[in-house]
């Protein structure tokens, strides 16, 4: 559809897929961690900064699937360089596992893809009795960022390479509960609503890197932070929702973005030199989108922080 295939300002598009916004650009000598990088736009997003000479550490839930995506990923790239460590989102415990092997093995790390999350579940609490979509989605996410942000400025330092942190949320910001993020109320199972949970998780995963980015720039680090919308995509998300996911499984390869889309705009912000400098944005399509009113809410992204903050330590 032509409505589909306009470009924006970036040369790219709805129907631009990850190996075309990053054709030509070389990776080599970076170094990349991506969170749910066992399947969906993870192993894309993977393969494709592979594809590309960058160093990536598949951060899973599952090894052995994780193993079996790098294998996979070996035959059609022999030279890739793939690592894979465990790591649970849901359990702050295992943020810091992870964090501490990799901050002490010595590897660098020019860019961090914040993209693992989980949608729409039923009610349950993480392993440190939070909400799991918030959980899972955002706090993970926001201490793995913390612990790792170290090793981000002694790599840019010392490499001369802007750091790039990438949180890929989703417009189902725009639609979380009427406060935006429940901060009395983030454990309440009387008012849950599984879609409205997600919206604020995303919400918050925006709200994260804006935050983070006034924050870096304060600190004049050279390291941006941006979110971005990847696209609405037949993937697993939807699996406790049978009947939508029935839906979305028929026919939503005539109207949602495949897999190769979806990752496209991870991999513009993560590797493109149109975004250098470019941090406290938010993208679609490969492009600078509008987030909504609450995304930018600088009050209710310090707020967000500070709430982080706390439930983590």
């Amino acid at each position: 559809m032509w409505l589909f295939s306009r470009k924006g300002p970036s040369g790219f598009s709805y129907n631009s897929n990850a190996e075309e916004v990053t054709q030509g650009i070389n990776g080599t000598g970076l170094s990349a961690i991506v969170t749910g990088a066992s399947s969906g736009i993870g192993t894309e997003t993977t393969r494709v900064l592979a594809l590309r000479g960058v160093r990536v550490v598949m951060a899973v839930r599952n090894v052995d699937a994780g193993m079996d995506v790098k294998e996979t990923i070996l035959k059609e790239i022999p030279d890739a360089k793939i690592d894979v460590m465990e790591l649970d989102l849901s359990s702050l415990a295992s943020v810091r596992k992870f964090a501490s092997e990799f901050n002490s093995s010595g590897l660098p790390l020019n860019i961090l893809i914040n993209n693992a999350g989980v949608m729409a579940t039923p009610f349950k609490l993480s392993k440190d009795n939070i909400e799991l979509q918030f959980a899972t989605n955002h706090l993970g996410h926001f201490l793995l960022t913390d612990l790792l942000l170290a090793t981000m400025k002694i790599t840019a330092r010392d490499s001369k390479k802007e750091g790039r942190i990438v949180n890929v949320s989703s417009e189902a910001h725009r639609f979380p509960y009427r406060e935006g993020i429940r901060f009395d109320k983030i454990n309440d199972e009387s008012g849950y609503t599984s879609f409205f949970a997600y919206g604020q998780s995303k919400l918050a995963n925006v709200l994260h890197a804006n935050e983070l980015s006034r924050r870096l720039k304060e600190e004049g680090v050279d390291i941006t932070a941006n979110s971005l919308h990847p696209g609405s995509i037949v993937t697993n998300l939807l699996r406790y929702h049978s009947f939508v996911n029935g839906l979305v499984q028929k026919f939503g390869k005539y109207v949602l973005k495949d897999v190769p889309q979806g990752a496209a705009t991870t991999c513009y912000v993560a590797l493109h030199p149109q975004v250098t400098g470019v941090s406290g944005e938010y993208f679609s399509d490969s492009n600078i989108a509008k987030p909504s009113r609450q995304a930018k809410d600088v009050e209710l992204a310090q707020k967000l922080w500070d709430f982080s903050q706390n439930l983590v330590n």
